[in-house]
């Protein structure tokens, strides 16, 4: 059996894959396992706007009560929102419910501990343990000892409150287009920047449970490119579903991806004395270019695997406090302990005032270099051969020696497909793309 948590919680086709029944046993299972008594334990409840929010989370909350538990009940809220709450209002744990930056049809559900964190894989096994033994081991009250649902009624202005607290700067004579994905930062995003003074032009912030992510947000920046360009804009911010990721534009329409806003803030932090032994922690996907670009400026890189646990988790071990990816997580672990597009908009804005820059120049600091993607189609039982073929890793070998540290192969195959993918990165955008696609004849006629 496939495992039933992925990188970011139990995500899948609302009502197909993401069963009611489903949302019910995780709500049943989640109480039990992540609270020490479960006759006293709070669980906070949000949602983005996905229609399918309402039919899953009444099914949570009906999981999380018939288990004894209390459930707190927030409407919607940014995944970051919950991770907060829940650490700063003592729940015992948070539970998001949001399919991100996914279209309408697909829901998820992701859980906090009580310190705001996304579950160790040890934690999400057992609950599916526990929900694969069809509950047995749950408590099932009567009468009084049944949990409630209650409303948390302030939760936005709170968490509106310590978005506007994470900096000092106003961010006046700042014309900003927000572009919210008609998702959970269609109402608290304008807010957070008006307080802190910039001039808010907000767009795609109309959700009506259908049109989340729908050719806006961050996975479709294009449209805020335009209308930055269309108003004269100074910058334009998108987030997408769950406000967890940013992609911003600079005034010229251009593109400034999670790689290139985490590079920015790193070299403004190590300036200021913030950044953590001057050191950015990214994935196996973030750009060789601006591993060139921070060290270059000081600054030390390292990877982790694909995946803002996994870059959370790295940056907890080591005492690191600037991590993120290229899609636009980016977690500012001194003020929060996921991933917080709305936030590290605030904090890309505050670079440009601070040092009185347009973002295109901040942008310019930071080389990227191209990178190209080919799949490969192999047999799925052979598909993780390519660590032990010598023609492979010879092949391997032998660029990136040519390349000479300018360029660089990764391999990684799908977790879900007969299917090896070949990354590779380097200046030369034509001999790259050559490359990437004689190494992917190569393994598909190795591991065919």
């Amino acid at each position: 059996m496939s495992r039933m948590f992925g990188t970011d919680g139990v995500r899948g086709i609302a009502n197909d894959q993401l069963t009611s029944m489903l949302a019910y046993n995780l709500g049943r299972a989640g109480a039990y396992c992540l609270t020490p008594e479960i006759r006293t334990a709070r669980i906070l409840v949000a949602k983005d706007t996905r229609a399918s929010g309402d039919m899953l989370e009444s099914a949570l909350v009906a999981g999380i009560c018939s288990a004894g538990a209390e459930a707190v009940v927030a409407c919607t809220l940014p995944t970051s929102a919950v991770a907060y709450l829940t650490r700063v209002m003592r729940f015992d744990a948070g539970i998001m419910i949001s399919a991100s930056h996914n279209t309408m049809e697909y829901n998820g559900i992701k859980f906090f501990n009580s310190d705001g964190y996304k579950l160790a894989d040890e934690i999400e096994d057992q609950i599916e343990s526990v929900i694969a033994d069809e509950c047995r081991a749950v408590p099932q009250p009567t009468g009084m000892n049944i949990g409630r649902r209650l409303r948390l009624k302030k939760a936005a202005p709170e968490y509106i409150e310590y978005v506007v607290g994470t900096t000092d700067i106003e961010l006046d004579k700042l014309k900003v287009v927000l572009d919210c994905a008609n998702g959970a930062a269609s109402e608290v995003a304008p807010w957070i920047f008006k307080m802190l003074g910039a001039e808010v032009l907000p767009y795609y912030n109309m959700p009506d449970g259908n049109n989340i992510n729908d050719r806006c947000g961050s996975t479709h920046p294009e449209q805020l490119s335009r209308l930055v360009q269309e108003i004269g804009a100074d910058v334009g911010l998108a987030f997408d579903g769950d406000a967890d990721r940013l992609i911003a534009v600079d005034e010229h329409g251009n593109i400034v991806d999670g790689d290139k806003i985490l590079s920015i803030c790193a070299m403004d932090m190590k300036e200021r004395g913030k950044l953590s032994n001057d050191t950015v922690v990214g994935t196996v996907m973030s750009n060789m270019g601006m591993e060139m670009t921070l060290k270059a400026n000081g600054l030390n890189f390292v990877r982790t695997d694909v995946g803002d646990r996994y870059v959370l988790e790295h940056m907890l071990e080591n005492g690191y406090n600037l991590g993120g990816e290229q899609s636009g997580h980016i977690i500012f672990l001194d003020h929060n302990t996921t991933g917080d597009g709305i936030m590290s908009g605030v904090q890309l804005l505050s670079v440009m005032k601070r040092e009185r820059q347009p973002l295109s120049r901040l942008a310019k600091r930071v080389e990227i270099y191209p990178q190209v993607l080919v799949n490969a189609r192999v047999s799925e039982e052979r598909k993780f051969g390519y660590l032990d073929d010598s023609a492979i890793a010879e092949a391997i070998a032998d660029l990136e020696r040519r390349f000479g540290g300018t360029g660089r192969v990764l391999i990684r195959p799908s977790g879900t497909e007969p299917m090896v993918r070949v990354m590779i990165e380097g200046r030369n955008k034509h001999l790259i793309s050559t490359e990437a696609i004689n190494m992917a004849h190569l393994i598909e006629e190795r591991l065919a």
